[in-house]
């Protein structure tokens, strides 16, 4: 099958069929450039130079078009073939409200937040599924889009490494000034909602969201039992991850002198909201309190049937775009050089 690697060259026949145009136009008139000096050629021996001169101008136009045809690539595929791949359409929506910062799960070193183990995890269920539309939203008082669905994993997971907590461990922005009480608490209705949306055209017939909080729902627009019915009439599984347990954690701030300290904060992990949005859309609930048993329940959601997609790849082609330019150049450099001689040389 033939095809043309660069079509778009073929916006040079524009201004060659203008040149074209010219051309014949010019040789129809007697007043014009080569007829005139075909009309000053006298006698027999002069006859085939009049000739020449007059028909100069269109081998130079062929071998103009031949440079355009190299130009635009044409090829032929030698091989077609044609892939099929497991796909889903997933969203992750995660926590980073204030209560991540939590180190329980970083295993007695104190050196890993909740959100950087979830990161770390989420990473590799990413890389382990190639074939997948994967984006990424994340919610603390409010729900933001980090990444649409994209198979371009290596920008998602360069996205994923800069997802942080408002303020860190100082409470502070990046300018200095203290984060809101409002951006450290926890949207769950409306981080699902979002992912909903995010979802609903996607071209994979299996959808589904992976939701995790280390919290409570306390803020928000849409409650979580509200965007779980969404999900359920829109055909997506919603799978939930709570972080942690009901109690004191272990988390790293500041003093009034502003040293860094390790305190114990209390945590609330409302289980019964997760579970129940994954009882209404066919999902399964998670309580984990390792890197371990994240990483296992993520290898089981691995495990979902997906949707075959077909898709044709041509992989290998012959170009033809090498005798096109040959000719070509050959036609225009001798058509020029040859008419340049002819109407120099004295008659």
């Amino acid at each position: 099958m033939m095809d043309l690697a660069f079509p778009w060259a073929l916006l040079l026949l524009l201004p060659w069929a203008v040149a074209a145009w010219r051309v014949s136009r010019s040789a129809r008139l007697r007043g014009a450039t080569f007829a005139g000096a075909s009309a000053r050629l006298a006698g027999a021996g002069a006859s085939w130079r009049a000739r020449a001169c007059r028909l100069l101008p269109f081998a130079f136009l062929a071998g103009a078009l031949a440079l355009i045809v190299a130009a635009a690539g044409p090829r032929t595929a030698l091989s077609r073939e044609v892939r099929s791949a497991d796909a889903l359409a997933v969203m992750m929506a995660v926590d980073v409200s204030g209560s991540m910062r939590g180190l329980d799960l970083s295993e007695g070193r104190w050196d890993a937040t909740r959100l950087d183990v979830v990161k770390r995890m989420f990473r590799r269920f990413v890389e382990q599924r190639p074939g997948d539309l994967i984006g990424l939203v994340t919610f603390g008082g409010y729900a933001s889009v980090r990444a649409p669905l994209t198979a371009d994993h290596r920008a998602l997971l360069h996205t994923l490494a800069g997802v942080d907590i408002p303020g860190g461990d100082t409470g502070l922005d990046e300018r200095g000034r203290p984060v809101s009480d409002e951006e450290l608490l926890t949207a769950i209705g409306d981080g699902l909602a979002v992912s909903l949306l995010r979802l609903k055209d996607a071209e994979p017939k299996t959808k589904i969201v992976i939701l995790l909080s280390d919290g409570e729902s306390n803020v928000g627009a849409v409650t979580p039992l509200q965007a779980a019915k969404a999900a359920k009439e829109l055909g997506v599984r919603v799978y939930t991850i709570g972080v942690g347990m009901n109690g004191r954690t272990k988390m790293w701030g500041r003093d009034f002198r502003g040293n860094k300290v390790l305190a114990d904060v209390m945590m609330t992990l409302d289980e019964a909201t997760l579970k129940a949005i994954a009882k209404e859309t066919g999902g399964l609930y998670a309580n984990v309190r390792s890197p371990q048993a994240l990483q296992a329940f993520l290898d089981r959601v691995s495990q979902l049937e997906t949707t075959r997609v077909e898709r044709q790849v041509y992989t290998r082609f012959r170009g033809h775009a090498r005798p096109w330019l040959l000719v070509g150049g050959a036609l225009c450099l001798l058509s020029a050089v040859a008419l340049t001689a002819l109407l120099r040389r004295p008659l």
